[in-house]
């Protein structure tokens, strides 16, 4: 009895302040947290930035096209088809040029650039020069941004994160993205009704300066490959080949490639008509599709937060399939909605479905594509599997735009979605896919554990050890 009172009388004693370790509790990283590891931090919080950033982008450049340019449904297909065009021209030269070089700087001139970019478009507005061609230049340049600097970046990750960390990277940068859209697309939608949508990307520019200014802080180093042939570095074209060769003779890969290059052809399809479809047919005003598109935040934050633990239980293969699913599922309920409110929230609920899915199916494809490949090769293998999954993306969006135009919006959403399901159901019928329960090693004959370590970019020492 004596020994209860005292603790009660303790316990009352720190009562006032329990709330205050309580929180510090529950805002502790635990040990062993890759947000622990001071570099990958850094690159945490570039993500964040430049992620609230591009979702000002994702709304004010199409509304800019739609309502004040009253672009056309084939329009908005040729702008997504100038944004998907770079992948397929530079992807693999790219990929050779990543191998020989550093990937930090090439990663923080591209925030740079696309920071120039978007800012063209307010200044042409104000100087009355903004047409279609100006934005499809600039659709073209921000594709050239993220064909050259989005493959650096991905290598910047494997520099920072060991290899058998790769999806919970994946997933925590999944969560910084999600973050950024929950709030930014409110943020954005009332910041375009203030200010108008050429002005809100000012916003993004400033955004992406940030972004580049927190990256060129990022401490990484890495040993470039020594290469044979004149002047000790092998010719251009037999690099690219090689790199070309590695992702044929790897059976995951190929199916990979075929898998995500289907749900990318339907993703297209759908995405140049669902603004279209929300300001014309549901009559959503630009606050009204700002604030719709908070249930894609909500989508990838629920699926970054669970991403890991279900590709832990389920398998990463599984779950890339199932994240198809759940993509095409929200198209094929959006092509049947009502001009009411219900289809407002039927349009919420497609962008939530979209959110989920798109991530379950990046951090699983991005971590396995990685997890096979030596580090010598990870640039030409991220560039030829970003140009295979991108080579359907095009015609997807020239499809949808057609089909938008000449048939009916509803008939655009309606093909994405049936093509996303029978591209799930195709995909579940592989056992390659279906039964992938865990991360794969790389298998290189010729080429020893070893050689990777001595070729392949490292990190500083006291950043993995933190991360590890």
């Amino acid at each position: 009895m004596r020994t209860t009172t005292r603790s009660v009388i303790r316990l009352g004693r720190r009562g006032p302040w329990a709330w205050i370790d309580a929180l510090k509790e529950r805002f502790t990283l635990p040990p062993g947290d890759l947000l622990r590891d001071a570099a990958y931090r850094r690159l945490f919080t570039s993500i964040l930035i430049a992620s609230f950033g591009g979702q000002i982008t994702m709304l004010a450049l199409p509304l800019t096209a739609a309502v004040l340019l009253q672009a056309t449904p084939l329009q908005m297909g040729l702008l997504t088809a100038a944004e998907i065009a770079p992948f397929v021209l530079l992807s693999l030269p790219s990929g050779v040029w990543l191998d020989r070089v550093r990937k930090l700087p090439v990663y923080v001139v591209g925030e740079l650039t696309l920071a120039l970019a978007v800012l063209t478009v307010p200044m042409a507005w104000f100087m009355g020069w903004l047409t279609m061609t100006w934005l499809y230049v600039i659709g073209f340049l921000i594709g050239c941004v993220y064909t050259v600097a989005g493959s650096a970046a991905q290598i910047v990750l494997t520099q920072v994160v060991p290899r058998e960390r790769l999806v919970e990277a994946h997933a925590k940068n999944a969560l910084a993205s999600s973050g950024a859209e929950v709030a930014g697309p409110g943020v954005a939608g009332l910041l375009i009704k203030a200010v108008g949508a050429p002005f809100a990307l000012i916003v993004d520019a400033l955004l992406g300066v940030l972004s580049a200014l927190i990256l060129r802080g990022l401490k990484v180093t890495e040993a470039l490959p020594r290469r044979g042939g004149a002047g000790g570095v092998a010719p251009f074209w037999a690099d690219l080949r090689e790199g070309v060769r590695f992702v044929r003779q790897q059976p995951l890969l190929l199916t990979l490639a075929v898998v995500v290059g289907g749900w990318q052809m339907a993703h297209h399809a759908a995405i140049v008509v669902q603004i279209l479809f929300a300001t014309r047919t549901l009559g959503l005003g630009e606050r009204g599709v700002g604030l719709s598109y908070v249930a894609l935040g909500v989508g990838t934050v629920l699926a970054s937060l669970w991403g890991h633990r279900l590709s832990q239980r389920f398998g990463p293969g599984p779950m890339l399939v199932g994240g198809i699913g759940a993509c095409g599922a929200g198209w094929l309920a959006l092509s049947a909605a009502p001009a009411s409110a219900w289809g407002v929230a039927v349009f919420a609920g497609m962008l939530g479905c979209f959110g989920f899915g798109a991530v379950l199916i990046f951090i699983n494809f991005l971590a396995l594509r990685q997890a096979v490949t030596p580090a010598p090769l990870l640039g030409r293998m991220t560039s030829t599997m970003r140009w295979l999954i991108l080579l359907p993306a095009g015609p997807g969006a020239l499809l949808g735009g057609w089909l938008g135009e000449h048939v009916s919006l509803r008939a655009a959403l309606a093909c994405a979605g049936g093509l996303a399901l029978a591209v799930a159901l195709a995909a579940w019928r592989v056992e390659r896919l279906r039964g992938l329960r865990e991360l794969p090693a790389p298998e290189v004959p010729g080429i020893t554990a070893g050689s990777l370590d001595a070729a392949g970019p490292q990190v500083v020492p006291e950043a993995r050890s933190a991360a590890t």
